[in-house]
């Protein structure tokens, strides 16, 4: 959970001198991030290829460090997913209500284009009235949704923030040399930090920048109240190009504070 944030800087920096060193290699790798479901493009993700595990460097630090990582406690993990709910419940109903009301601006400009003596005037209008009270009936619990989304994050918003000091204290103390540790692993495998970050069709090409090997693909794509946090294993030959989607289905998700 503290550990999604360390190590970027020294990854910057062995990713750009690794580039300005060595020629570009003849391979290819698009990454395409979104959600299988939805098939929503992410723009402006940063995908870096790793040629160490990420995950290994930080559980070892973790497995290593003098004191064990604070654990949220269970009341302020299941307050955080109230919290969540509420909100997207408020969510909902603004959007209903939006959709209301571009019903009814839709109805009031055809009424003003007929005469109120005609049929179709009439039929219209009755069922704009209707849709007049539905709007106003969505009105309320949009904001009586709204006003208990509200509630429930300032009731929790003062531990919210202490939990997260306390995790960024500790992780600090645990990582302080992971800066040391992953330009060994780099320096051990022999192959460079590729990073790119992905456009409006969600792809970041790779095309070209990244030598055979071993290597871990990880990215990050933060949500209201969760992350989706990636480090996917790939194999890289020059036999041919090589597509990795990032999607939901081999995400991790993490809750985040």
């Amino acid at each position: 959970m503290t550990r999604r944030n360390y190590g970027i800087g020294v990854v910057a920096i062995l990713a750009s001198l690794s580039l300005a060193a060595c020629g570009a290699a003849d391979v290819s790798v698009v990454v395409a991030l979104g959600d299988d479901t939805e098939s929503t493009p992410l723009d402006g993700v940063e995908v870096q290829i790793l040629p160490y595990d990420r995950d290994q460097v930080f559980d070892s630090m973790e497995s290593a460090a003098p004191t064990p990582e604070p654990e949220v406690p269970a009341d302020l993990l299941a307050a955080r997913e109230e919290i969540a709910q509420a909100q997207q419940n408020w969510l909902d109903l603004e959007a209903r209500w939006g959709t209301l009301r571009d019903t009814l601006q839709r109805l009031n400009t055809r009424l003003e284009e007929l005469n109120p003596g005609e049929g179709l005037y009439r039929a219209i209008f009755n069922e704009w009235q209707d849709l007049e009270a539905d709007l106003n009936r969505a009105e309320r619990q949009r904001d009586g949704a709204f006003n208990n989304f509200n509630s429930l994050q300032q009731a929790t918003i003062e531990r919210m923030d202490s939990m997260r000091i306390v995790q960024a204290d500790w992780a600090d103390q645990a990582f302080a040399d992971v800066s040391l540790v992953i330009m060994a692993k780099v320096d051990a495998a022999g192959l460079d930090i590729v990073m790119d970050t992905t456009d409006a069709s969600g792809i970041a090409d790779f095309q070209d920048g990244v030598a055979p090997g071993m290597y871990w693909v990880h990215a990050r794509h933060e949500l209201p109240y969760d992350e989706l946090y990636w480090n996917v294993p790939i194999s890289i030959s020059r036999e041919e190009p090589l597509v990795l989607r990032l999607s939901r289905d081999n995400a991790e998700v993490r809750p985040i504070f």
